[in-house]
């Protein structure tokens, strides 16, 4: 008989510490509360109100903002779980994947929920992780994980393999470390970025050079092992669409695998895991070349993933319980041939970045949010509530939403249908990227790579389509009957317009507003990032109610181009609306029944103080659609903002997000080269290499090493170019 049929249970643990933040600590409460479980939760000074500081039992402050000094603070953890008489379990991120840590918790007699710190060093470095692979007959990319990290030998190496050639941290995880070379010119420059990147994020610059396959997918096992030497695996993901080397939208299992080539996939990460004489949670990860239908190892992570609820979506099992039973001394819940593989799965990572500006990530309040209402077929993994922050000390990772379906396509239909009821206003998003992404024929088809958003750019970044006539009047007519609220004595009754100012006009005539919009053509972006690419006007008439019929609205809608020419007039008479919720206005228009929500925010021009401006933005979430439109402020305020900056930042280089200053590679009074990198910017543990647009004399630099600089901070200036040139 198995293993696991023939142990009486043991009892789980009483309390857990979880060494982690956002949303998989409020995750793993959920799970802790579910099997009675107290709970401790960690937190830096930022994250004092967060989420998993609320849900947990106790909750201790770990330290300042930076991870370094809070929650990658081994003392300070441990301190922690002996106070608290708690059982540590990091899952991922932080110190999950740390030899150290593990092996000190074990000093002090806490339980690692987790792997054997043997294991994590094996797996947890590159070159000794692919040599026991080797001999475990897993096949490995062809490359050089040896210890000679000379530049010269590393470079030698990527020539000997062959060009392109990926670099990657010899500890790394999440893309950090990471950086594709072409070419042998190009080659060092990259080194020290990534091994830059690596010291930050691991403490350990060491890298491993191996072939970059061209056309590759990223397809990854869920293993786990118990006690006892059972390891099974829980079926396989496909993670292959990612941004910067980073995933963003995973599902299970892989679409278009040949069940023979899936059988041998977790058949070989099963063998991994035994090499290594694995417990716990795992994931081995593997490189499959489209072009040849092989595969090669590539990682293994001993930890839980982000991705983990694809899995336990298809499998119906928990994976955290199973941390926690396996950690208790229990054997796996199931054989591997009792585990399920029911439907299909998908991931969406929800990020604080703007896909049109490169990925680049993006910090702020969450100033309104509205999610899509959680059923048996949709998860939402979330840590962040409206008014939470997303800080730059952290990754920009907001939530998850995970959708099942009895198929891919079914559940493809449920994930599109959750994209659109996903409301964010006050920092981007990549929302409407993962909504253009579901619904691209190529993704539906499970044509997948990993250079997928590469190769389908264009029709993944379609040019912004203007606001339609609908979406204008719903604005306008939003804007009206607030208004006429904010007149009005609130009675919980939509007031009458003619019961405010702004709807009369002495002579008897009609009232009649116009309304000035601007289409930004990146929602939610500040400064230079947001482009206006039309101008409209809605002309709103009011009728007032009579005894036999209801308030109505006659409107016209004029859009003119950013060249001038008008691109569109609509007239829309007898409409019927009416404020029926906050941020919700519900509208009888052509005999259709039409609600839209409009979230206003203060939107101070970027060149001017906020008190001199009284520009807004009305986010408009209309028919799965979102279109960001702006109430300009008075010419006169526009020509004032001119007057005092000019084109000064057209002479220099701007911050595209906030984040610190890593390094500043020019002086004052060289000559810059286009191309030139001339300031690195480090966001949400990902570096942004800032270079010179054209040749220029540097005039100056308005700032400092370690500095921390808000979005479109002036960071360096040019000389004027000579008039007669």
């Amino acid at each position: 008989m198995p293993a696991h049929k023939s142990h009486e249970p043991k009892p789980l643990f009483d309390k857990i510490l979880i060494a982690n933040r956002g949303e998989i600590a409020c995750r793993v409460i959920r799970t802790a509360k579910k099997l009675g479980i107290k709970t401790v939760a960690v937190y830096s000074e930022v994250d004092s109100d967060a989420m998993h500081v609320h849900m947990a039992d106790e909750a201790y402050c770990v330290g300042p903002a930076p991870s370094a000094e809070s929650y990658l603070r081994m003392d300070k953890v441990v301190e922690i779980a002996r106070k608290s008489g708690a059982q540590v379990i990091p899952i991922y991120g932080f110190l999950s994947e740390n030899a150290k840590f593990a092996q000190l918790l074990a000093s002090e007699g806490i339980v690692f929920i987790g792997p054997p710190s043997s294991a994590i060093m094996s797996m947890g470095s590159k070159s000794e992780s692919k040599e026991i692979m080797t001999k475990a007959g897993v096949p490995c990319v062809p490359g050089y994980h040896g210890t000679d990290q000379s530049s010269s030998n590393l470079l030698a190496q990527a020539e000997s393999i062959g060009f392109p050639v990926l670099i990657k941290a010899v500890l790394g995880g999440g893309g950090k470390g990471m950086r594709i070379v072409y070419s042998a010119e190009e080659f060092n420059q990259a080194l020290e970025s990534a091994k830059r990147e690596a010291m930050k994020s691991f403490s350990d610059d060491s890298v491993l050079v191996e072939k970059y396959i061209v056309r590759p997918r990223h397809i990854e096992v869920q293993i786990f092992g118990d006690q006892f030497g059972n390891v099974v695996g829980l079926w396989e993901r496909d993670c292959s669409v990612q941004r910067r080397h980073q995933k963003i939208i995973e599902e299970a299992p892989a679409p278009g695998l040949d069940e023979k080539i899936r059988a041998d996939l977790i058949g070989k990460a099963v063998a991994a895991a035994k090499a290594v004489n694995y417990v716990g949670a795992g994931t081995v990860e593997f490189i499959f070349d489209n072009d040849t239908s092989q595969f090669y190892f590539m990682e293994m992570n001993t930890r839980l993933q982000v991705e983990h609820p694809v899995t336990e979506m298809i499998t119906r099992q928990d994976l955290v319980q199973w941390q926690l039973e396996v950690a208790s001394g229990n054997p796996l819940p199931l054989s591997q041939s009792e585990i399920p593989r029911i439907g299909h799965a998908f991931e969406a990572r929800i990020y604080a970045e703007n896909p049109r500006n490169n990925f680049l990530p993006d910090v702020g309040p969450l100033l309104y949010l509205s999610t899509p209402p959680p059923s048996p077929s949709l998860r939402l993994e979330e840590g962040f509530r409206q008014g939470s922050n997303i800080e730059v000390f952290y990754d920009p990772l907001i939530s998850k939403l995970v959708a099942h379906g009895r198929n891919r396509t079914e559940a493809l239909r449920v994930l599109g249908k959750a994209l659109e009821e996903y409301h964010v206003v006050g920092l981007s998003t990549n929302i409407e990227f993962l909504r253009t992404l579901a619904s691209n024929p190529n993704f539906i088809a499970g044509e997948v790579e990993t250079g997928f958003i590469e190769k389908h750019r264009d029709a993944l970044f379609p040019p912004p389509a203007p606001p339609t006539a609908e979406t204008l009047t719903q604005a306008a007519l939003y804007v009206t009957l607030k208004e006429a609220f904010a007149g009005a004595s609130s009675s919980g009754e939509n007031p009458s317009p003619w019961s405010t100012l702004q709807f009369r006009r002495f002579g008897g005539d009609l009232s009649s507003q116009e309304f000035v919009f601007q289409h930004e053509t990146v929602p939610g972006m500040r400064g230079r990032h947001a482009a206006v690419t039309s101008t409209s006007t809605v002309q709103v008439v009011a009728h007032p109610a009579t005894s036999s019929s209801p308030q109505t609205f006659d409107i016209l809608v004029k859009t003119v181009s950013d060249a001038g020419s008008e691109t569109m007039k609509t007239a829309i008479s007898a409409v019927t609306a009416r404020i029926t919720g906050p941020n919700e206005i519900t509208t009888l228009l052509n005999n259709s029944k039409i609600v839209t929500t409009v979230v206003p925010q203060a939107a101070p021009n970027p060149q001017v103080p906020p008190s001199q401006s009284n520009s807004e933005r009305l986010h408009v979430f209309h028919g799965g659609e979102r279109i960001t439109l702006v109430r300009p402020p008075p010419s006169w305020l526009s020509s004032l903002a001119d007057d005092i900056l000019g084109d000064a930042r057209s002479k220099g280089i701007t911050a595209p997000m906030p984040s610190v200053v890593v390094d500043i590679r020019v002086q004052v009074g060289e000559q810059v080269k286009k191309g030139q990198a001339v300031v690195i910017l480090e966001s949400m543990k990902t570096e942004t290499v800032l270079r010179a647009e054209k040749d220029g004399k540097l005039k100056s630099i308005a700032c400092s090493k370690g500095e921390m600089v808000g979005e479109g901070q002036q960071l360096v200036m040019f000389e004027e170019e000579d008039s007669a040139e």
